[in-house]
């Protein structure tokens, strides 16, 4: 999807306590073994600020530093991957009431970490047919804490971070221009998260915590991996390419990549290696040092680098991302200006 009048505003984000590796090897939470090929430094914890919580507090941060009011905003939308501190509870209107308390459609999306990235995708279709209000506000938040969700070892190979991340899309300017996005789902892979357990009638029915690596196991026993691999590999390479050629650019050409928040090693073998990304144009060395975000990594990173002063005007930034189900998300940012947001 091509766009010219689509902007991001500001950026906000909420990242508690950072927890060293060494420290959680230390406390007997993970061991060497399990970590040593992530690379990650250490993952951002909260002792018990909830995901809703934080996902405020990233809202209000990218609000104030746009300058957007409860009669500009035409549209909330909060992503999440797992639990945010009640049960059956509507999250995005806790996001709304507690930001800007207006009485536009606040709605929640359960992408999986493609989360944010769908976002994008489903306000700047939805701003194009409001033209009385021009922003949108877009949050997500998680909080990945046992006994249901263990950081470490539901999902090996990449730690899980408590975050809460936030942007504001806009039709009145910003200081970056959204030039494409791009959105694919493959539902074959949707049983790579769910496996053969049987539908439950309570949450952890069947095992607790979370286990990301049964639920493959007994995928690739059906499927195999060669089946995994290529669908995934296809999934990625079709947004990639969609939305660089949407935005008349070769990803050599891009001055940034923004990826998942994934460990080293699977950052080598899906995107690295697969699409020849130069670590040097990522954030990885930021990612790192937070883990992973779930539907926020693609935020996170942007205000990154933003905030630190890295990104320049004119340079061209791409946003990759996947998502259990499985679907996958692109787009295509162009640096306008680099704002001195003092909030």
């Amino acid at each position: 999807m091509k766009l010219d009048d689509i902007y991001l505003r500001a950026t906000g984000v909420r990242f508690p306590a950072l927890l060293p590796v060494a420290d959680a090897i230390a406390s007997g939470a993970c061991t060497p073994q399990l970590v040593a090929r992530t690379d990650v430094e250490s993952v951002s914890v909260s002792l018990g600020e909830s995901a809703a919580e934080m996902g405020v507090a990233a809202a209000r941060s990218a609000l104030a530093r746009a300058g957007s009011t409860g009669a500009e905003v035409g549209l909330i939308l909060h992503a999440d991957t797992y639990h945010q501190g009640h049960d059956a509870w509507p999250v995005a209107s806790y996001i709304q009431r507690e930001t800007l308390g207006n009485t536009c459609p606040a709605i929640e999306i359960k992408q999986m970490s493609n989360g944010g990235i769908a976002m994008l995708d489903l306000a700047a279709a939805y701003l194009k047919g409001l033209p009385r209000t021009g922003d949108a506000l877009l949050s997500t938040a998680d909080r990945y804490c046992l006994p249901g969700f263990d950081r470490w070892r539901t999902d090996p190979g990449t730690p899980y971070a408590d975050s809460g991340t936030a942007v504001v899309l806009s039709r009145r300017g910003g200081f970056a221009r959204v030039r494409s996005l791009a959105m694919y789902s493959d539902s074959a892979l949707e049983p790579m998260h769910r496996g053969d357990d049987p539908f439950g009638d309570a949450p952890f029915a069947n095992r607790i915590p979370v286990d990301f690596e049964a639920a493959k196991r007994s995928f690739m026993k059906e499927f195999g991996l060669s089946f995994a691999i290529s669908r995934a590999n296809a999934g990625q390479q079709v947004v990639v390419k969609e939305a660089l050629a949407d935005a008349g650019l070769e990803l050599p050409d891009a001055d940034w990549v923004l990826l998942p928040h994934f460990g080293r090693r699977r950052l080598n073998s899906i995107y690295f290696e697969q699409f020849g990304i130069d670590p040097a144009k990522t954030t990885w060395e930021f990612s790192r040092t937070v883990g992973h975000l779930g539907a926020g990594d693609q935020f996170g990173s942007l205000d990154h680098l933003m905030v630190s002063g890295r990104a320049r005007p004119g340079d061209r930034v791409v946003l990759v991302g996947v998502g259990g189900g499985y679907s996958w998300g692109a787009a295509v940012l162009e640096i306008l200006d680099v704002p001195r947001w003092d909030i």
